[in-house]
């Protein structure tokens, strides 16, 4: 497998991407995103300035409490943005462009499908994970300006959102092997919110101190392990900060924060060879 081949493959389909201005509209809804949450945390924090000033209240820091969950809402946003970029990017690769005929001009040449897949997974990979980034660096930025305010941690949680829209990404072109465009793009959607699903479970869990709910919860999160990295990723916010200022946050409405360890990215990467072996096989016995 040539790398070149590779990178060529990833660039032509960023380009029909940008044909298809799959990048204007997810840089609109980005730019609104950052407009409103910008505007939103500068209001956030005059309010707790003007109602607390920098006093604690019992040993809890209102400026922290209001800086992690802001920023916590603000990594929930940027995940959902990349997961929508991560299904316009992976679409129909497979079944909706075998469908419309342009995936068989590209495989009568010398281009093996297991070099196709793992292109068009290099290609939209990497641009979800750099998306996610830069959105969470900016929204970091934008807490410190209308807040004073900086996370303990901010290298380990925007891995954490790249390693999680990039497992998305993959799920996403896996889909496209079984699915049509428009099923694919639901079941993506489907699978999303049931991660998110599986989070909230888990704080319920907690709060009513149900074993049960919280064991289906970290199955459930381990089955989809972007959930759990977007949870180590929430935890890494606020990794240092202890007390009462930490219980509130856990309490919050992001209380689903989780530090897995480095289990977790081990078991992401065998995830995604799981994900990677299914697509082959099913991309194999395809008949397109």
């Amino acid at each position: 497998m040539s790398l070149s081949l590779v990178r060529t493959i990833a660039g032509f389909a960023l380009r029909e991407s940008l044909r298809r201005r799959v990048f204007v509209v997810v840089a609109v809804l980005t730019v609104a995103f950052l407009a409103l949450y910008g505007l939103g945390a500068w209001q956030a924090f005059q309010e707790v300035d003007e109602g607390f000033g920098d006093d604690d209240l019992a040993g809890v820091e209102p400026q922290t409490v209001a800086g992690a969950t802001l920023l916590g809402l603000a990594m929930f946003g940027t995940l959902f943005l990349g997961t929508i970029l991560a299904v316009f990017l992976t679409l129909g690769a497979v079944r909706g462009d075998a469908e419309s005929g342009l995936l068989q001009p590209v495989l009568v040449r010398p281009v093996g499908r297991g070099t196709l897949l793992i292109a068009r997974f290099a290609g939209a990979a990497a641009i979800c994970a750099a998306y996610v980034t830069v959105v969470f660096v900016i929204a970091a930025v934008l807490t410190q300006l209308a807040g004073g305010w900086w996370p303990d941690r901010i290298v380990g949680p925007a891995l954490g959102l790249a390693a999680a829209v990039a497992l998305l990404s993959a799920l996403a072109l896996a889909g496209s092997v079984f699915l049509a465009s428009t099923a694919n793009g639901i079941a993506v959607f489907m699978v999303f919110g049931a991660g998110l699903v599986a989070g909230l479970l888990g704080q319920i869990g907690e709060a009513l101190s149900s074993d049960t709910l919280s064991a289906v919860a970290d199955v459930s999160t381990w089955a989809l392990p972007f959930e759990a990295l977007y949870q180590d990723a929430l935890a890494g916010l606020t990794a240092d900060t202890v007390g009462f200022t930490k219980l509130a946050i856990d309490l919050g409405p992001f209380g689903g924060a989780q530090d897995a360890g480095p289990l977790l990215w081990l078991w992401a990467l065998a995830y995604l060879g799981v994900i990677g072996v299914v697509a082959l096989r099913g991309f194999a016995q395809r008949d397109l």
